[in-house]
């Protein structure tokens, strides 16, 4: 299983030394990195029906409480199907689509380590790992929707993608550790047992609220679903895995992940239906008054997403058993819209269904996949999404209290959503022909447009199987309830009948009303001040100019000022430290007790401090400055410690030198300095200094033998091998500290070697 997940990586790194090899014959290959994966997955099916969960066990960060465990149930191998199935599909219609394209080799990389972060977040059996997988994910897709970044509104997209999703799963983050705490492990397997202790806390609001604004920030709910739209400027086959099939079903995932730990009647499930049921309306109606076939799609995801939310917030077995089945009709024939739409604007030019009439006939395969998508959506039979319906129809009819608004309100949503498949299946393809295509179809390209319209077909027809191999065990998972005995061909003519055959007319009246799409529609619903995505980009700006305000103010370019502001901040600090807790009592007798080389010693020191500030000259300034740091080499020799003297005195020779150069070419002064930034400067020393002193004060005041000193004289040279205590303490003990200090020095290093080797020159007037 480990080698399941980090093939993509692996496969994502060496696609990064691909280069020019992708455009020949390695790009033809690609395809059965997905498709062996599929088959693995796919021969693990029995084996989790038979066992309910396979857990894979890894050690890894044990001492912290993480492991890159890995659990396969009926949900995760459920995902892990679409994401390898769908995958196939892609990088086979990729190599066609994307034949031309000069970095192949970028594009393979990305698409490969977004499928490995996705197989990673469905399959990890614990909450770090899990958000790991999660955050990389929103990485990856950054890079896709953005990848044609030369494009400034696709940049633009990606950024909004990244901060919406990231923002949320920040939040995410911290609602798993407040899991992890309450439970008192990070292992989902052991979580699984912890149910009532999490919904029993005080804090099981406050986790609630927190996961769900990762879940809908990934998965596009109202009113953070503004990104989604935006990232179709992304390349068709981006589109097709990101946004119908995968990524955006991650928060999806989670929610039916936490199902059984979460659930409960108030907050839980009231959340999940007004959210879902506005989501659902809401990117039904607006995909009807889009006349882009990528944007249209774009709003039927959100709406089929806010579908799958709302099943979920009802919670009883036949609306989980409606949600498993559904996520699997959805990413069918939803990839099939995708691939077509891809199809058509590749050898037309244009996704504008104004533009697009009579296609069918240069391009019939293209219609079948069009019209199996568009049947598959609208419920019929014998393609699945008829018995996706029926799941949803029965999921509203038997909830308690609100069964006929709620069931009024799947009805309208299926009806629109019914219409808007229409558009994209049916509309471009029949009527008069607008223009001949440009290019003859590829079959790389139809194939995998064809084949999940085929899938949910012979899926469809075999209602039995369905049941036993998803429905049913999806159900178990989450509610430990078997929902059997309600998937068939026919049932007689009942409620849900009924229902199903007025969805069906009613949509083909509004796919009448709305086939012949018209620009203006558009503005109908694209009051871009007022929706949220135009209301959140606004206080994003607002927010920006008033940072650009505060760091005009903070950061002025004056080095003083910044430091002003460090030492005022630290006295301040201090100040209050001393306030309340400072407590020290000093024996005037011991602090007078020096030798008469150490007073003369700190007699020279004072005197170097005294002429350095009164001096008028900045290289006798600097030469003082270089006597007090030799004195304080000699109080280290005095003390025993001339390790520390070489430091000191290796360093401060080095300042010296470094700062004569640097002052030698300087005049004596060249700004007389304001009497008011004197007082300024005294006040703020002469504080520093006197808090310094007292907290001196209180550290003689502090017992010396504290046992650490023991330890490290006792243990450094038996567990570090080293006889120098001060070497081993920085290189073992503390050696992460240290290792951080050399990155710290690096990168300065880098920064002063770019300076040095910048080449400014004179800008043109």
């Amino acid at each position: 299983m480990l080698t399941a997940v980090l093939v993509g990586f692996v496969a994502a790194l060496g696609f990064a030394f691909a280069g020019n090899h992708m455009r020949k014959s390695v790009s033809y290959w690609i395809p059965f990195l997905p498709a062996s994966l599929f088959v693995y997955f796919a021969l693990m099916v029995d084996p989790v029906l038979a066992d309910g969960a396979i857990l894979f066990q890894y050690n890894w960060a044990e001492s912290m409480g993480v492991s890159m465990n890995f659990r396969l149930d009926i949900l995760s191998l459920l995902f892990a199907l679409l994401i390898t199935g769908i995958g196939t599909l892609v990088f086979l219609y990729s190599t066609a689509y994307m034949r031309d394209h000069k970095q192949l080799d970028r594009f393979y990389g990305y698409l490969s380590l977004f499928m490995a972060s996705m197989l990673g977040l469905v399959l990890a059996e614990n909450l770090i790992t899990l958000f790991i997988f999660w955050e990389m994910t929103s990485i990856s897709s950054f890079f896709l929707i953005g990848f044609n970044y030369r494009d400034k509104k696709a940049g633009r997209a990606a950024l909004t993608a990244l901060c919406i999703t990231g923002g949320g799963g920040l939040l995410l983050l911290v609602a798993l550790l407040m899991m992890g705490q309450l439970a008192g492990t990070y292992s989902f397997t052991e979580i699984l047992q912890s149910g009532d202790v999490l919904r029993d806390s005080s804090m099981y609001p406050v986790i609630l609220l927190l996961l769900f604004a990762g879940v809908f920030t990934k998965s596009a709910q109202f009113p953070f679903h503004f990104w989604l739209p935006e990232a179709m400027r992304a390349p068709t086959p981006v589109s097709t895995y990101l946004h119908s099939a995968t990524m955006v079903k991650a928060g999806i995932y989670l929610l039916a992940r936490f199902h059984p730990v979460l659930e409960g009647p108030g907050l839980w499930q009231n959340t999940l239906l007004i959210v879902g049921g506005i989501t659902m309306l809401f990117g039904a109606i607006h995909a009807l008054f889009r006349t882009d076939m990528k944007a249209i799609l774009a709003y039927t995801t959100i709406s089929a997403l806010g579908i799958m939310v709302f099943l979920t917030g009802l919670g009883t077995p036949a609306a989980l058993a409606a949600l498993g089945l559904f996520i699997l009709v959805h990413a069918l024939y939803k990839s099939s819209m995708f691939l077509v739409t891809g199809v058509l604007d590749k050898t037309t030019g244009t996704r504008n269904l104004t533009q697009l009439r009579g296609l069918g006939k240069y391009m019939p395969l293209v219609f079948a996949a069009g019209m199996l998508a568009a049947l598959s959506n609208a419920g019929l039979l014998p393609a699945l999404g008829y018995h996706s319906k029926h799941l949803f129809y029965e999921a509203s009819l038997g909830h308690i209290t609100h069964s006929t608004l709620l069931t009024g309100l799947a009805l309208v949503t299926n009806i629109l959503l019914l219409a808007a498949g229409l558009l994209i299946g049916l509309r471009p393809f029949t009527g008069q022909p607008s223009h001949h295509p440009a290019e003859r179809v590829s079959s790389l390209l139809w194939l995998p447009a064809l084949l999940p319209g085929l899938l949910a077909v012979a899926a469809g027809l075999a209602p039995v199987f369905m049941e036993k191999t998803l429905t049913s065990p999806f159900a178990k998972e989450l509610t430990t309830t078997a929902f059997e005995g309600h998937l068939h061909l026919w049932g007689g003519f009942d409620q849900l009948l009924m229902l199903s055959v007025m969805t069906l007319a009613a949509g083909l009246i509004v796919y009448w009303k709305f086939s012949t799409p018209k620009e203006s529609r558009v503005t109908l619903v694209n009051r871009e001040k007022l929706s949220p995505g135009g209301l959140m980009y606004k206080a994003a700006v607002q927010l920006r100019n008033f940072f650009k305000t505060l760091i005009h103010i903070l950061q002025n370019g004056y080095l003083r000022y910044y430091t002003s502001v460090i030492v005022g901040f630290l006295v301040l600090l201090m100040g209050l430290r001393i306030q309340y807790s400072l407590e020290f009592n000093y024996d005037l007798a011991r602090i007078l007790d020096i030798q008469a080389i150490e007073a003369v010693t700190m007699l020279v020191m004072v005197i170097s401090v005294v002429v350095s500030v009164v001096s008028k000259s900045r290289l006798l300034a600097v030469a003082s400055l270089g006597s007090v740091g030799l004195c304080i080499c000699l109080i280290f020799l005095y003390f025993s410690a001339p390790d520390l003297a070489m430091t000191q005195f290796t360093i401060d020779t080095l300042t010296v030198v470094l700062f004569v150069l640097l002052l030698n070419g300087l005049p004596a002064y060249l700004l007389k300095a304001d009497r008011g930034i004197h007082w300024r400067d005294l006040i703020l020393a002469g504080g520093f200094g006197a808090l310094i002193f007292l907290f001196t004060l209180e550290v003689l005041n502090q017992p010396t033998d504290s046992g650490i000193n023991a330890f490290y004289a006792e243990n450094a040279y038996l567990l570090a091998k080293g006889k120098n205590v001060v070497n081993v303490i920085l290189v073992d003990f503390r050696g992460v500290d240290t290792l951080i200090e050399i990155v710290v020095l690096a990168v300065a290093g880098l920064g002063v070697f770019s300076l040095i080797k910048l080449k400014v020159t004179d800008a043109p007037e």
